[in-house]
C-alpha cells in the first residue's frame, strides 16, 4: 500500500520557520511547495492544492417558551475571503496513474492574495483563518491530505488625520446611598491621539474631582470588545487588556494625572471592516465610588500595525500634550521692545535667581514635559553693530558750515 511507502507528505511555505507560522500581507504572493517522500516506487493519482480564507462565527443561546419548555437557538454565519485552486500533478490523459520513483519529490506552487483581507483572529465565538490544503489521490484507496495554516495581517496606518486626532471626554455622577445625596464625582480625560500600536505608551491626562464625603479610587484600563454578528443578532465579549490604579482621593479633594503612562501589551490589531466579526478597543477611565455604581468614561482607540512616524506629527502631538503647561508663553509680546537700561541688564543675585528655570518643588508634576520648553525667551531689539565706517556719511551737495560764523 502507498502508506507503507509514503514517508512524508507536507506543505512548506516560504518565509516560515520549520513548523512555525508564516505571516503575509494582503496583495502579497504566497509561495511554497508540497513535499512528497517515498520509500519505494508508488503509483499515484492527481495532486491538487486549495487555498482558503474565511471568517466564521457561531454561538448558541438557551430560550424559554414557558414554564416547562426550553430549547437552544443556534446562530452562525460565514464570509469567504480567499478561494484558490491548483493542480500540481495531473493524471495522464489515458486515465492511468502516474508512477513516482523512491525518493524526495517537490511540487512548487504560488498564488496571489487579494488586496482586501481581514487580519487573522481567534475568538470565543468566531475566528478568521487562512490555510493551504493539499490532497493526494491514489488508485483504489482513500486520498491523503495535508494542511498548513498561515497568518494574514491587515495593515493599519495610524499616521492618518483621523487616528492622530486627540480624544477627550468628561463625565459626572451623583453619589447616592439610601436616598441620601453624598455629593458629586466628576472626571475629565484626554489622550493625544486615537491610534496606537502595541508596545507604545498612552499618556493619560485626567482630572478627578471628589466632592463626596468618602474617598474614591480612579482606574484606567484598555478594553477589547469582540463583536460577533449572525442572523441580525449580536454577541459581544469584553476583556481587560491592561490596567492601572491611581491613588485614593480623599473626600473633597482633586487628583490630576499629568500624562499617567499606560503601556499597550502585545495584542492583535483592530478589525473594523468585517461584516460578521469586529475587534474594537477603548480606553476606559473609571472611578470606584463606595456605596454606588462606578463612574465610567470611555475614549475610543484603534490598535494599528504601522507605528507613528518619528517626525510625522511631532508638532501636533507635543503641542496637544503640553498645551496646559505652556500658557505662560502667551504673555510674550509679539512686537520687539526697546533695549532695557544698563542697570536693568546688570546681573545680581536676585536677578540670576529670577532668570533660573522653575524648580520642581515649585511646579510639582508640571515638569513632566521636555525641559527645553522652559528656557527663557527674549525679544528685545538688539543695538546696531559697531563699525568704524559712518553709516550716514554727509552728502556732497551740503556746504560745510563755518565754525567762525
Amino acid at each position: 500500500m502507498i502508506f507503507d511507502r509514503l514517508k512524508r507528505f507536507s506543505i512548506v511555505l516560504e518565509g516560515a520557520e520549520r513548523d512555525g507560522p508564516a505571516a503575509f500581507s494582503p496583495g502579497q504572493a504566497v509561495s511554497g511547495r508540497v513535499v512528497l517522500e517515498l520509500a519505494a516506487a508508488a503509483r499515484l493519482g492527481a495532486l491538487r492544492l486549495r487555498a482558503m480564507g474565511a471568517a466564521r462565527v457561531h454561538w448558541t443561546e438557551s430560550r424559554s417558551a414557558g414554564s416547562s419548555t426550553a430549547y437552544t437557538q443556534s446562530y452562525s454565519d460565514q464570509v469567504e475571503f480567499l478561494s484558490h485552486r491548483d493542480t500540481l500533478l495531473a493524471p495522464p490523459d489515458n486515465g492511468e496513474s502516474t508512477v513516482l520513483q523512491a525518493g524526495r519529490h517537490e511540487f512548487p506552487f504560488t498564488f496571489q492574495l487579494p488586496e482586501s483581507l481581514v487580519t487573522s483572529f481567534e475568538g470565543k465565538h468566531g475566528s478568521v483563518r487562512y490555510w493551504v490544503k493539499a490532497k493526494l489521490h491514489r488508485p483504489w484507496a482513500t486520498a491523503k491530505k495535508a494542511k498548513r495554516e498561515f497568518t494574514v495581517i491587515e495593515p493599519i496606518d495610524i499616521n492618518t488625520p483621523a487616528l492622530l486626532a486627540p480624544q477627550a471626554g468628561a463625565r459626572e455622577k451623583l453619589a447616592r446611598a439610601w436616598y441620601c445625596n453624598r455629593g458629586q464625582v466628576s472626571v475629565t480625560a484626554k489622550i493625544d491621539r486615537k491610534g496606537y500600536t502595541p508596545g507604545e505608551v498612552i499618556p493619560i491626562f485626567a482630572e478627578i474631582d471628589n466632592c463626596t464625603s468618602r474617598a474614591v479610587v480612579p482606574k484606567a484600563a484598555i478594553i477589547q470588545t469582540q463583536t460577533f454578528i449572525a442572523r441580525g443578532t449580536k454577541k459581544q465579549k469584553r476583556s481587560v487588556v491592561t490596567s492601572i490604579t491611581g491613588d485614593s482621593i480623599p473626600a473633597g479633594k482633586r487628583e490630576v494625572w499629568h500624562g499617567r503612562a499606560l503601556k499597550i501589551p502585545p495584542v492583535g490589531p483592530s478589525i473594523l471592516q468585517c461584516r460578521i466579526l469586529q475587534v474594537e478597543y477603548s480606553l476606559k477611565v473609571c472611578v470606584d465610588i463606595p456605596g454606588t455604581s462606578k463612574l465610567l468614561l470611555e475614549l475610543p482607540l484603534v490598535i494599528g500595525t504601522i507605528p507613528l512616524h518619528p517626525f510625522g506629527s511631532r508638532t501636533s502631538s507635543v503641542s496637544s500634550q503640553y498645551s496646559v503647561n505652556l500658557d505662560w508663553l502667551s504673555t510674550i509680546p509679539e512686537q520687539p521692545e526697546a533695549p532695557p537700561e544698563y542697570s536693568a541688564v546688570v546681573s545680581s543675585p536676585e536677578a540670576e535667581q529670577s532668570l533660573a528655570p522653575p524648580c520642581r518643588s515649585e511646579l510639582g508634576d508640571i515638569l513632566e514635559g521636555p525641559f527645553f520648553a522652559y528656557i527663557q525667551e527674549f525679544r528685545f531689539r538688539p543695538p546696531p553693530l559697531y563699525s568704524e565706517v559712518d553709516p550716514n556719511p554727509p552728502s556732497d551737495s551740503i556746504r560745510p558750515r563755518c565754525m567762525t560764523c
